[in-house]
């Protein structure tokens, strides 16, 4: 592997755009060229969108060609139809938020500070666990009490 190449997939892997899978993706313009990357992920979705849309393939054959399942075109398109080609970036798998913060525990916590005091994180960590039976990092606590203008 080339030096521009290796520098290549570290920037996508870095950049979160990295394809895991390439050898599924069967397009023979991936194979061999210069250009066409299989282990560029948004390359490889917009050439699977285009497909279809310019050339007239089917989404079934189309999906079956870049390796990926239907669901997974219909969900590329409508990312790439609402947000154009930077819909095509994957997004970064986990939880988007905190999904242990609820109503409940945001009344919870606000209930217990008073006008002008500190937020003691560490010390409403443990109240929450005692009282509601739910753990809480510290910091999660910091940023969803400051979020809420707190």
């Amino acid at each position: 592997m080339s030096d521009s190449k290796r520098s290549k997939t570290e920037a996508l892997i870095e950049q979160g755009t990295f394809n895991p899978n390439p050898e599924k993706v069967g397009d023979p313009k991936f194979s061999d060229s210069e250009f066409f990357d299989p282990h560029d992920a948004v390359q490889v979705r917009y050439e699977m969108l285009r497909r279809v849309s310019v050339d007239n393939m089917s989404v079934t054959v189309a999906s079956d060609e870049y390796g990926v399942s239907r669901p997974t075109y219909y969900q590329a398109r409508a990312s790439y139809d609402a947000a154009g080609i930077a819909g095509l970036v994957p997004k970064k798998p986990g939880p988007r938020g905190p999904h242990k913060i609820d109503d409940e525990v945001l009344a919870f916590l606000q209930a217990q500070l008073g006008p002008g005091e500190p937020v003691r994180a560490r010390e409403l960590a443990k109240l929450v666990r005692r009282e509601l039976d739910v753990e809480l990092h510290p910091r999660t606590i910091e940023r969803v009490l400051k979020k809420t203008g707190r």
